[in-house]
């Protein structure tokens, strides 16, 4: 019989939980978070480079995050959907403020699957028309439009037919190039080829595209400078809306404010979801001011028993003061850049590492047999991950079996230098334990 706590724990969620994502149950149980550090039942500590589920940005258990939770909970957690509390009104004049113009509305949800059904719902709106165009591999979310605009074969498969009228285009992908081009001679012909073939398959009825500035869940592709410019152009052509999905990459992480900034790209809709609730569940959709009159003259109805609540608000402004006043855009972006050094002396060292992409704390670290054939090293890679969870790190990975095995490395915001080198040491053990040197 195991003397792990862990081990026990996790005996008695088998018999009762629905396993959804999580496989099995076989990561350890946590029962503390503080910083980048997270603890188990049995005193382990791991050095959290995924973030929780990349909602930790501004660090576990921040204080002010802490502090915001026990406040709103002696004034109001929950009220009327239909009500407005002071929290609610401050966080949005915030958000607003920081919003890439002419974005200037907004209102409060509980999940970036929930912002993204959202916009979808709007952009089909205010249009008049229903068709979505989103990238290959991407993922915006589970529920019904924002799941049929995620491009991920297992994910989709086995659920009947998707939403209608959701057409997919080429991943950006310049390590892996679906048109098997180079970046900068192919003039971004994954998106003009992508949008060749959605004009031979629509009915005339295209009402938005939604992208993410990288895409995570495809492996962080980070797709070349201008593509999102690239993009915007290939909308506007058809009088379509753009959707920027910012659950990953907006405020700060990848050491910008958002992550459509690096080509100075704003969307007609923008949504936020993960770093704004600080662990707590909050998210976001952003507009202008002509489509949310649009929208709302169109009879415009998205309504949820948790739209715009006061205690997530509450928490949403500490974490924008936190953002601010840590400064932590400008700690993504030099804290991202050292680390993203130490990842590429790896990629120097073993051949295994394929790849290190991304921007800020924001990157992947793909594995593969040969650099050539860019095959994905899939055992040898869950055998690293298991080996630097043995040792204190935890690393998240996206893979798709046989395309690809990355590593999703996003620590929080507040990782100091220190837990950095401590994980570049733990990964460069890992690697040698497994494959040696």
């Amino acid at each position: 019989m195991s003397d792990s706590k862990s081990d026990e724990l996790l005996a008695q969620a088998r018999q009762v939980f629905i396993r959804s994502f999580a496989g099995d149950f076989t990561l350890p149980v946590i029962a503390r978070a503080e910083g980048a550090t997270i603890t188990d039942v049995d005193g382990n500590a791991y050095l959290d480079f995924s973030s929780g589920q990349m909602c930790a940005t501004v660090g576990h258990n921040h204080p002010r995050i802490a502090a915001a939770v026990r406040s709103a909970a002696d004034r109001a957690v929950h009220i009327n959907s239909a009500m407005l509390s002071p929290d609610v009104i401050t966080l949005g004049r915030r958000v607003v403020e920081l919003l890439p113009p002419p974005l200037d509305r907004v209102f409060f949800l509980s999940t970036g699957g929930e912002s993204n059904e959202a916009a979808v719902k709007m952009a089909k709106k205010v249009t008049g028309r229903y068709e979505v165009v989103g990238l290959a591999h991407s993922f915006h979310g589970s529920t019904a439009g924002a799941g049929a605009a995620t491009f991920i074969p297992s994910l989709r498969a086995g659920y009947g037919p998707a939403v209608p009228g959701t057409f997919a285009i080429p991943v950006p992908d310049c390590y892996r190039c679906p048109l098997a081009l180079t970046f900068p001679s192919c003039e971004y012909a994954c998106a003009r080829v992508g949008f060749d073939l959605v004009d031979r398959q629509s009915v005339g009825s295209l009402a938005a595209v939604i992208a993410e500035p990288i895409l995570g869940t495809a492996g962080c592709v980070e797709p070349p400078p201008g593509y999102l410019a690239e993009l915007q152009r290939l909308a506007r052509q058809r009088e379509m809306l753009v959707i920027f999905d910012e659950a990953q990459t907006g405020l700060g992480r990848t050491g910008q404010m958002w992550g459509g900034d690096r080509d100075g790209v704003a969307p007609d809709l923008l949504t936020i979801s993960k770093t704004l609730g600080g662990g707590i569940p909050l998210a976001a959709t952003a507009t202008t001011a002509a489509i949310e009159e649009e929208a709302h003259r169109e009879g415009f109805f998205f309504f949820t028993s948790h739209l715009n609540e006061p205690l997530p608000a509450a928490v949403g402004l500490a974490v924008l003061d936190v953002i601010a006043e840590e400064k932590l855009v400008d700690a993504a972006r030099d804290k991202g850049a050292y680390l993203k050094r130490g990842l590429l002396a790896l990629k120097d060292r073993y051949e295994i590492v394929g790849d290190v992409r991304g921007r800020g704390l924001l990157m992947g670290l793909d594995f593969v047999k040969d650099r050539q054939g860019k095959q994905p090293a899939e055992a040898e890679a869950e055998a690293i991950t298991r080996e630097c969870l043995r040792r204190g790190l935890f690393l998240a990975a996206t893979r798709q079996p046989g395309r690809y095995w990355v590593w999703r490395v996003a620590p929080p915001l507040t990782i100091t230098h220190a837990e950095i080198d401590r994980s570049l040491e733990i990964i460069e053990a890992a690697i040698r334990a497994v494959v040696g040197s």
